[in-house]
């Protein structure tokens, strides 16, 4: 992996922990306030907490809004002497080092079926080792689940994923497309949990200076990529046969955070807070054994955009 130290104002890596905390702290806040300007009604209870292990961080809900049933924007900063064994189980590389992982994580549920669940986190990664170079890595990104798709609102999202790539890479954007397909796919139901976005994990490979940049351009898409699509759906009637779908779709989010969410399981099996890691769970969400949309319904029609297409 590329060391951090090839950068020589950043020799000292906990100037780059700095700077990448500082920048987390700002993204929350600019987040939950413009968020709370579009809601209009609700406001973010913050949570403070602390890891005994190490570290902890701030979680701020918004529960019952105009817009928003719940929502959560999550700092985190944990550290700690060493990683769980399941971790450096896939990455023996990590044995033996201390761990510092920063973050911020967010996920949007509407009360308006019209309106997707979003999701969106960034994140650093830095293990140390007396004598030896850090391993180092940034990941993030954002994707979109609507369960009544509109066209424009997709194109929109994806228009922004792609501004966002453009300035590092004529690939990058398709690269990180296609890993946030690959990675929200619900194997058992054979199906992407929406329409995609962006997911990138170990990235160091353009330098930290980049890297971070990358990272910042995500995490600063966020509010310009969903709010168009909150205030376009935002004031659209609905009615029980929709709110029953919604809630009957959420139960896919619940499935994929607690079977394939790597941040999830990262938070759990490091002693982290578990109303925070838990706090992208929806506040209502439904099953129904062997669930059928009635045939040519716009439920149905949802099939069709659970599977990876170009935009």
């Amino acid at each position: 992996m590329t060391p951090l130290n090839d950068i020589e104002e950043l020799a000292h890596p906990e100037k780059a922990i700095q700077r990448v905390q500082s920048y987390l702290q700002s993204l929350q806040n600019n987040i939950c306030s413009a968020l709370e300007d579009e809601d209009g009604k609700a406001r973010f209870v913050e949570d403070n907490w602390q890891r005994e292990q190490g570290g902890g961080g701030i979680t701020r809900v918004m529960k019952d809004g105009n817009i928003i049933e719940q929502g959560g924007v999550n700092y985190s900063y944990v550290f700690g002497d060493a990683m769980p064994a399941s971790a450096t189980a896939s990455r023996p590389e990590l044995a033996g080092r201390s761990f510092k992982a920063m973050g911020v994580s967010l996920v949007i549920h509407p009360h308006n079926p019209y309106i997707p669940t979003s999701h969106a986190n960034v994140r650093f990664f830095i293990a140390e080792k007396p004598g030896e170079k850090p391993i180092w890595w940034f990941g993030g990104g954002f994707d979109l689940t609507p369960f009544y798709p509109f066209e424009e609102d997709v194109r929109h999202w994806h228009q922004v994923a792609k501004n966002a790539c453009a300035p590092f890479g004529e690939s990058t954007y398709h690269d990180y497309k296609k890993w946030c397909d690959e990675y929200f796919y619900l194997k058992h139901r054979d199906e992407t949990r929406g329409v995609g976005g962006l997911f990138f994990d170990d990235l160091n490979q353009m330098g930290f200076e980049q890297s971070f940049a990358f990272t910042q351009a995500v995490g600063d898409g966020f509010t310009e990529a969903y709010l168009p699509i909150v205030k376009r759906r935002k004031a659209m009637s609905y009615g029980d046969k929709q709110r029953q779908f919604q809630l009957y779709r959420r139960g896919r989010y619940v499935e994929f955070n607690l079977v394939y969410d790597r941040g999830t399981l990262f938070g759990l099996q490091t002693g982290g807070r578990t109303e925070s890691i838990l706090m992208s769970m929806p506040p209502l969400a439904r099953w129904e054994y062997c669930h059928s949309a009635e045939k040519g319904s716009d439920e149905a029609a949802l099939e069709e955009w659970l599977k990876p297409k170009e935009w």
